[in-house]
């Protein structure tokens, strides 16, 4: 199936989506990585209020690359992050705010059942920095420069971004564990 999703997601949204949909989001996403997971989770428990909304919110695993303009910010390059690195600290994320949807790229392990029943894993295919950049429509706010541009939380506007595939759905089907479960087997085999 395929889905057209706009932000603010509700929870009914990612609910009908099934690992495999193609997903297209418009709207606002925010893009996070490393340290802004760090910092995000360190004010969560100075129980400091963030500078941003995470509810319904869209988070883009992207250290893209900006340049800044007269007009504010252009979006030069923003493919997606390899995931995995971003796993231990998301069920915590995920217990804290209403985070609908997840962007990156090559799945992530040990997430599955922090994602059920509120969260979706979409999977953003590499290389695809460019397209991506093209969907951005604007640069809406930057947060936390001080932590270098990749790592800033970048909100951007945009339109139809995708296509985004649900590699870990809300009801706990992950396409990424099955195809190394089905690959680990192969591999048995050959021995």
């Amino acid at each position: 199936m395929e889905y057209h999703l706009k932000t603010p997601l509700e929870i009914e949204d990612i609910k009908k989506l099934n690992a495999g949909d193609i997903v297209y989001i418009s709207g606002e996403i925010l893009t996070a990585r490393d340290e802004a997971h760090a910092r995000i989770l360190e004010m969560d428990e100075k129980q400091e209020e963030l500078p941003f909304s995470l509810e319904g919110a869209v988070i883009y695993h992207c250290g893209p690359l900006m340049q800044q303009t007269e007009n504010g910010w252009k979006v030069i390059s923003a493919g997606p992050t390899t995931s995995g690195r971003m796993s231990k600290m998301t069920p915590p994320l995920l217990r804290s705010h209403g985070i609908r949807a997840i962007i990156g790229k090559g799945g992530m392990k040990g997430v599955t059942d922090a994602l059920k029943g509120k969260c979706v894993y979409l999977a953003y295919t590499g290389g695809c920095a460019a397209l991506a950049a093209e969907l951005i429509k604007e640069v809406k706010a930057v947060h936390w420069l001080d932590l270098g541009m990749p790592e800033a939380v970048w909100v951007l506007s945009v339109e139809e971004f995708g296509p985004l595939i649900v590699g870990i759905d809300a009801k706990g089907k992950d396409i990424f564990s099955e195809v190394r479960e089905k690959a680990q087997e192969k591999f048995e085999k050959q021995k």
